[in-house]
């Protein structure tokens, strides 16, 4: 990932308290660089990946878990995020979150377009997706210009 899109990431995920990265693979460098500012991170993904220090690993089926009474490790996000995430992980890390009452933000694989209703944001070299819910667009942990707080 490149750092222009990598800090561009992270100043746009750092207002949340905890955030959960779902599918977070072999690239932890998000979690980790909200984790050096202060957010509470939990990355997630169907297979074992070491994250660095300050970044929680949870092993979970983000599919399962959609459709689970018990939201796991998303309980208590305030945003839900995925980078790179493919087509059929759209809707269900929707659900979680908004389940979650949490923000759902992602980015896509490629040109591959969002199946689910969102709002978009420039990035350098990407689109950020956000899950459209109706009753919010963003929450923030800290007052921000350009952010509304609930």
């Amino acid at each position: 990932m490149k750092k222009s899109l990598r800090d561009a990431l992270v100043g746009r995920l750092s207002g949340y308290d905890r955030a959960v990265e779902v599918g977070v693979g072999r690239e932890p460098s998000v979690a980790a660089a909200l984790a050096a500012r202060g957010v509470d991170v939990v990355a997630v993904d169907v297979h074992d990946f070491p994250v660095p220090d300050g970044v929680s690993f949870v092993r979970d089926d983000v599919f399962a878990r959609a459709d689970a009474a018990d939201l796991g490790p998303y309980a208590d996000a305030d945003v839900v995020y995925a980078l790179n995430v493919p087509v059929e992980l759209h809707r269900p890390a929707a659900e979680v979150a908004s389940r979650a009452d949490a923000d759902f933000l992602f980015t896509t694989l490629g040109y591959d377009e969002p199946s689910i209703p969102v709002a978009r944001e420039s990035l350098p070299g990407d689109t950020l997706y956000a899950a459209e819910r109706g009753r919010r667009d963003q929450r923030a942990r800290r007052d921000s210009p350009g952010r509304s707080q609930e």
